[in-house]
């Protein structure tokens, strides 16, 4: 088979189509023919050398990609009986895991982190769903805000923060987004109450509408420190790049990673449902042929993309 894969860490120049055996699934694995891989800004990390140091015992080439949608293929032995071949998936998949990640024609990937894929939606709108579904669903689930509390999400126009603003309204929460003029339709539409642009400091456009903080902030733009006065004292405040502190005014920081929600299939499955009762909206932003990857990545790095770049592989490479 055929994948998009790395033989040395760089620039988006290094992804290039790379020849693989076909994968076979062991116990408790399925196999999933591909036909749609969403790109991810830890896509761009994993390409870059982000993850060099947990893949330096293996030979290259590397093949990156978390997001995927396509069509189980083979099952291995002990598999549960949930999904059976034919069946039209998801899944979570984890890069430096033994089968590499997504950009692939087939992939291997552990039953439990799969599910099916929402209901009439294309490969490549379904593709989009699980990782950054499942930071907003941890950020969210990290902060504990009761109902009835107010959210404030900074990229709320983001893929992540998309998600976080449509899953706080469905848990009663109000959400006060940071977007630009130009991406309010699209923020108010998810279902944002109040949209302030991110001007010079975020932290007072927060306060003009929350004159005490907000009580729980989701960092969508990596601006770390940046957010905290924003927050309100005792107030709890989710980063998505590993920023830790140091923090103030007794703010918790939560630094959230969803890599050990891959095996968690009934989140998976949770989010899926809340798609089909639409209550979660799939952005793709444009599909692309697999062989397109670097530019893919390139147009990611550059900014600007609303919804998700998403690699075509249901045709051949």
């Amino acid at each position: 088979m055929k994948a998009i894969g790395v033989r040395e860490f760089g620039g988006p120049e290094v992804l290039e189509i790379v020849d693989l055996p076909e994968p076979p699934p062991g116990p408790g694995e399925v196999r999933i023919r591909v036909h749609a891989a969403a790109v991810n800004p830890t896509d761009i990390t994993f390409r870059s050398g982000g993850r060099a140091a947990q893949l330096a015992e293996r030979p290259p080439p590397y093949v990156p990609g978390v997001d995927v949608a396509g069509v189980i293929d083979e099952l291995g032995e002990g598999t549960d009986g949930r999904l059976a071949v034919g069946d039209a998936v998801i899944a979570f998949v984890i890069p430096i895991g033994p089968h590499g990640g997504a950009y692939a024609q087939q992939i291997v990937v552990q039953e439990a982190s799969v599910v099916r894929a929402p209901l009439g939606v294309s490969f490549p709108e379904a593709s989009t769903l699980l990782l950054n579904a499942v930071t907003a669903r941890l950020s969210l689930d990290a902060l504990g805000l009761p109902a009835g509390s107010t959210v404030a999400v900074i990229g709320a126009s983001g893929a992540v923060g998309g998600y976080a603003t449509q899953l706080a309204k469905a848990d009663g929460l109000s959400v006060l987004a940071v977007a630009t003029s130009s991406d309010a339709p699209l923020v108010r539409g998810l279902g944002a109450d109040v949209i302030v642009e991110p001007r010079d400091n975020i932290a007072d456009q927060v306060r003009r509408r929350l004159p005490t903080g907000a009580p729980g902030l989701i960092d969508g733009a990596a601006v770390d420190a940046l957010a905290l006065p924003a927050v309100a004292d005792g107030g709890g405040l989710v980063t998505l790049k590993g920023w830790t502190g140091p923090t103030e005014r007794g703010i918790v920081i939560h630094p959230i990673s969803s890599f050990g929600s891959a095996i968690n299939t009934a989140l998976l499955d949770r989010l899926r449902s809340q798609v089909d009762e639409g209550i979660l909206t799939l952005r793709v932003a444009d599909v692309l042929p697999a062989k397109e990857a670097a530019e893919a990545h390139r147009r990611l790095s550059a900014g600007g993309v609303r919804g998700r770049l998403v690699l075509d592989f249901s045709q051949p490479l």
